[in-house]
C-alpha cells in the first residue's frame, strides 16, 4: 500500500483540477461550456514572441543547461523594463532571479523562509499556492481574511502577537487575484512598516501589474521607500503576454531575500529554458504596446459582464484590475452550489468563491476569457435560469 507523506495528506484537492473535471464530464455530456472559471488568456503570445523563440530554439548554445537565476541578458532587461515601468532602479546580479512561472517562485519561497511549524501569513480568499507552499515546507499558513467591508485587504492590526512572534513570511497580492482588488501606496507603507517591525519577508505576487482599466497602472511595492530592507515581490508573463504556457517569470528585491530563493532552485531546478528566456526579452521590450491592446479586450469584457450581472440584480464596483469580476452570489446560495447550479443549467464555468479559502464563500469568480459575444450569451443564459 503506498502511503503518502502527511504534508502531502493535509492539501486539499486543487480548485482548478476540481472545476476542470466537472467541465470536462459535461462536454461529454455533449453540452456547449462557456468556460469563465480559469484565469487563462484565450488570444495567443504575441507573434514577435514566437518568432523569437523560433529563433532561439535553432542556437545550439540555448540547449543545454541555464544558469537557475537566469541569463544576465534577460536579467538585464528585467532590470530597465523595472525602471521605465517602477522608477526602481535594480543590481541585475544580485536583486533578480527568474523564475519558471511565478507559481513556482510563491511554491518556492516558503522553503527559504519557513521553518516547520513557524507560521506564514497568507491572504484569504487566494492563490492557493501561497497555503501549499507553505504546507510544503512544513509550516502553518494563518489565515488573513480579506473582506469587503476593508476594501479586500487584511487587517493587520487583528493578528495575534503569538503569531507573529513565530511568523517569518507574509503573502501580499495586489492587484488581487481573486477579488480584483487593489491596493495604493499607503497600504505597501503599512505592509513594509510591519515586515521591518517584526523581521517578516513581504512577498509581494504582482503578477497582475499591468493588467489595469479606466487608466489605472498598479505600483511596485518596492517604490516605497525601505521596501528593499524585507521585500521580495514576483512578476510574471503568464497574463499581461499570455504566455501561460511558456513557464517565465522573475522575482525581484532584498539581495539576500533573493539569494535565499536563488539556494532553493539551485537545488531542485536547472532554470528556465534559454531560448524561452530569450523571446521573453522581446516581450519586456514591448510590453507597453501589447498591454494596452489586452486592457481594451478585457475591459470592454468586464463592462459587457458587469451590464450583465446588473440586469441579474447582482450590481456591483467595476474592478479596476485583474481579468477577474468577483461576484456575490444571489441570496440564499453558496458559493458551490451556485457555480454547479450555472454549469449544470447554463453551462457555464465560474470559479466557487469557498475553493480560494474560507472567507471567499458567498461568491464566485469569472475570468474575463472569452469574447463579448460569448459573455454576452452567458449573461443571457443566466437570464433564463
Amino acid at each position: 500500500m503506498v502511503m503518502y507523506a502527511n504534508r502531502i495528506n493535509s492539501i486539499p484537492p486543487y480548485l482548478f483540477a476540481e472545476v476542470d473535471r466537472a467541465k470536462q464530464q459535461k462536454i461529454k455530456e455533449g453540452v456547449d461550456i462557456i468556460d469563465l472559471g480559469v484565469g487563462d488568456p484565450d488570444l495567443p503570445s504575441p507573434d514577435y514572441v514566437i518568432e523569437s523563440l523560433c529563433k532561439a530554439v535553432k542556437d545550439p548554445e540555448t540547449h543545454q543547461y541555464p544558469s537557475y537565476s537566469g541569463s544576465n541578458v534577460f536579467r538585464g532587461e528585467v532590470a530597465e523594463w523595472f525602471k521605465a515601468r517602477f522608477g526602481v532602479t535594480l543590481d541585475s546580479t544580485k536583486e533578480i532571479i527568474t523564475l519558471i512561472g511565478s507559481k513556482e517562485g510563491v511554491a518556492h519561497i516558503p522553503l527559504a523562509f519557513v521553518n516547520p511549524g513557524e507560521y506564514a501569513l497568507c491572504p484569504n480568499p487566494a492563490y492557493p499556492v501561497y497555503s501549499i507552499g507553505t504546507i510544503l515546507a512544513d509550516g502553518k499558513p494563518y489565515d488573513m481574511p480579506l473582506l469587503s467591508e476593508n476594501g479586500f485587504k487584511p487587517d493587520l492590526s487583528k493578528i495575534p502577537k503569538e503569531v507573529i512572534k513565530n511568523t517569518n513570511l507574509m503573502f501580499v497580492n495586489y492587484p488581487n487575484n481573486p477579488t480584483g482588488a487593489v491596493a495604493d501606496k499607503s497600504f505597501f507603507r503599512e505592509v513594509i512598516d510591519f515586515g521591518k517591525d517584526n523581521d517578516i519577508v513581504i512577498a509581494h505576487d504582482n503578477a497582475y501589474s499591468e493588467m489595469g482599466y479606466d487608466g489605472y497602472k498598479a505600483p511596485s511595492i518596492l517604490e516605497m521607500p525601505g521596501a528593499m530592507d524585507c521585500c521580495i515581490e514576483l512578476h510574471s508573463l503568464s497574463k499581461t503576454s499570455n504566455m501561460t504556457g511558456w513557464r517565465i517569470g522573475f522575482a525581484v528585491g532584498n539581495a539576500d531575500i533573493v539569494a535565499g530563493l536563488g539556494k532553493v532552485k539551485m537545488n531542485v531546478d536547472s532554470g528556465a529554458f534559454l531560448a524561452i528566456q530569450m523571446a521573453a526579452i522581446d516581450a519586456l521590450k514591448r510590453s507597453d504596446e501589447f498591454s494596452a491592446k489586452m486592457n481594451n479586450i478585457y475591459q470592454e469584457r468586464r463592462d459587457a459582464l458587469l451590464v450583465g450581472l446588473k440586469a441579474l440584480g447582482i450590481d456591483m464596483p467595476k474592478p479596476k484590475a485583474t481579468f477577474y469580476v468577483w461576484a456575490p452570489v444571489p441570496k440564499g446560495n453558496d458559493s458551490i452550489g451556485y457555480a454547479k447550479y450555472l454549469l449544470d443549467k447554463a453551462g457555464i464555468v465560474a470559479t466557487p468563491g469557498i475553493g480560494f479559502g474560507k472567507y471567499g464563500e458567498g461568491y464566485v469568480r469569472f475570468s474575463l476569457t472569452k469574447s463579448v459575444g460569448r459573455i454576452n450569451e452567458a449573461v443571457e443564459r443566466m437570464k433564463k435560469l
